[in-house]
């Protein structure tokens, strides 16, 4: 997709113009393009840091939600009691301010990090603190293949920062259709799935779907859904060993490579509904990642 230079359009929240040299043909030419925002969050339970993470700088209300519903920090949205976002020359501080009870689990769990500052999670002190494992996930719905890929085939159409960038990623809420109806842009795949979550949360939404994910499916995207209580995910991408393995584990329904019409289901396809447009294949050989 061509990016469009700033003169030519409104710039999208989130990104910002720049000048740069375009070379054609061995000839540099002054041009204009545009750039995704990515800056440092910092985000801070009352007087305690918890976390540094990049991001962009949108939608940070509903990533404080997110963040501190997949952590485990929370459980519903009451439990959070304010929400402060500060911009200063490092970067963003997102201040959190929770109830007691939910203060108390930010101290346990900082009591627990042991990891040090050359590596991550290989720090814990034993392998069962390196990965939290989802219990089972409560989802009864079923959706037809054909509206998993119809998601996946507009996804691109609701992207305003990646039109102008073709830098972020999305995550995207989909009715039993396979409309979305919700959908969050970040320059990171996790920040944007933490603030779809977010999102819906702050809403209060608890409307029938699935989740569909511009990128990979790695372990802790499937933490994270697991954590909102989603039966399915559909990735544009390939997921990893440890990702099936929790989905299998937590009762989701994964599926990767969404795109082209076609798809692929790795774990509980029980949940899918055959169509009269087909439902998933099986990975062709030599299929691009």
């Amino acid at each position: 997709m061509q990016k469009l230079p700033p003169a030519a359009c409104a710039l999208p929240a989130g990104a910002s113009g720049v000048q740069v040299e375009r070379w054609e043909d061995d000839s540099p030419v002054a041009a204009a393009d545009v750039l995704a925002q990515e800056v440092p969050i910092a985000i801070r339970y009352g007087e305690t840091p918890y976390a540094v993470m990049m991001g962009s700088p949108l939608d940070l209300e509903d990533f404080a939600l997110g963040f501190s519903l997949t952590e485990g920090l929370i459980a519903r949205a009451e439990e959070i009691t304010a929400i402060a976002v500060r911009e200063d020359l490092a970067g963003v501080l997102l201040d959190i301010t929770l109830v007691p009870e939910a203060a108390a689990r930010v101290q346990a769990e900082r009591r627990t990090l042991v990891a040090n500052s050359g590596c991550g999670v290989c720090g814990t002190r034993l392998l069962e603190e390196a990965i939290r494992w989802p219990g089972p996930v409560d989802d009864v719905q079923h959706f037809e293949m054909s509206a998993v890929l119809h998601a996946a085939a507009t996804l691109r159409l609701r992207q305003p920062l990646f039109a102008a960038t073709g830098a972020v990623h999305a995550a995207a809420w989909c009715d039993a259709s396979g409309a979305p109806t919700l959908l969050r842009e970040d320059v990171g795949r996790h920040n944007a799935l933490d603030k779809l979550i977010g999102a819906r949360l702050k809403a209060g939404e608890d409307s029938g779907g699935f989740v569909l994910v511009s990128s990979r499916a790695s372990y802790e995207m499937v933490q994270k859904v697991a954590a909102a209580g989603v039966g399915l995910m559909a990735a544009v991408s390939a997921p990893t060993t440890l990702a099936v393995r929790m989905a299998e584990s937590a009762g989701i329904t994964l599926i990767g490579f969404a795109r082209g019409g076609r798809a692929v289901v790795y774990s509980h396809s029980a949940r899918l509904k055959h169509s009269n447009n087909g439902a998933a294949t099986a990975a062709p050989r030599g299929l691009q990642r």
